[in-house]
């Protein structure tokens, strides 16, 4: 894999697309709420921020994601990328799009989360899905609020396998004594035989397969209004990334 380093200085559009799987939607409706400040790409979920795909999706969910390519069928076609319910067609036509997709290699994500018990915020490598079967997801990391305390959080990784015949679902969010509200480096190592996880250098779990195909980036914070409680203070998660690297 060549190297790639974005610092988000900006946001390239020649390498991110701020919208969240439009293909189900439409671009308008999927956009991201997004800044650059500090040098760190800034999503965000103000209160005034749609549900994402209200009709479709069962659990009212609102997203502000930014994704390194983008792919989809014609309207009407069940070809896209994750799908979330059986047989799910396009809404808005995606033409294939990459603007970085890496395959191997060394893919680092410097990020810290503002989370509550009601947000997730996550970052994955996902399959093109330009062939049906390439639609594999290696996730990079994934925290719920919920799970995050005083003494630390849960934090997912590993890979879903999916619609992918070759791989198999190795996936586990332990808990980690960290502060997820902290800049950590959270990475995979992804080689032929087997893909490595690490959160600041330190291998955190080793699956021994990995995806044969070039993969997307996503970077992603969600919001679950139905688990807001009476009489809550507003909140507005957010995730902050100040460096991805691949290498």
């Amino acid at each position: 894999m060549s190297r790639f380093h974005d610092d988000f200085d900006q946001l390239d559009p020649e390498v991110w697309l701020p919208h969240y799987l439009p293909h189900w939607s439409s671009r308008a409706e999927s956009a991201a709420a997004w800044d650059v400040a500090g040098s760190a790409l800034v999503l965000s979920i103000p209160s005034e921020h749609p549900l994402w795909c209200p009709d479709t999706h069962a659990q009212p969910l609102r997203v502000s994601g930014v994704q390194s390519g983008c792919f989809s069928g014609p309207v009407g076609s069940t070809v896209g990328q994750q799908p979330f319910v059986q047989g799910q067609t396009v809404r808005e036509e995606q033409p294939f799009w990459t603007g970085w997709a890496p395959h191997r290699g060394l893919i680092e994500v410097r990020a810290r989360l503002e989370l509550s018990h009601r947000s997730m915020a996550s970052a994955w490598l996902v399959g093109l899905e330009d062939e049906p079967e390439r639609c594999g997801e290696i996730c990079v990391f994934e925290v719920f609020g919920d799970t995050v305390g005083d003494d630390g959080a849960a934090v997912g990784q590993g890979i879903h396998a999916f619609r992918d015949p070759g791989l198999t679902e190795a996936f586990d969010a332990p808990h980690h004594v960290l502060d997820v509200a902290e800049w950590h480096t959270y990475a995979v190592d992804w080689r032929d035989d087997r893909t490595v996880f690490l959160v600041d250098g330190v291998v955190t779990s080793i699956v021994h397969q990995s995806p044969t195909y070039p993969m997307q980036m996503i970077l992603a914070v969600f919001d679950f209004p139905d688990r807001a409680v009476p009489d809550e203070p507003a909140h507005e998660p957010r995730l902050l990334v100040d460096r991805v690297v691949g290498h």
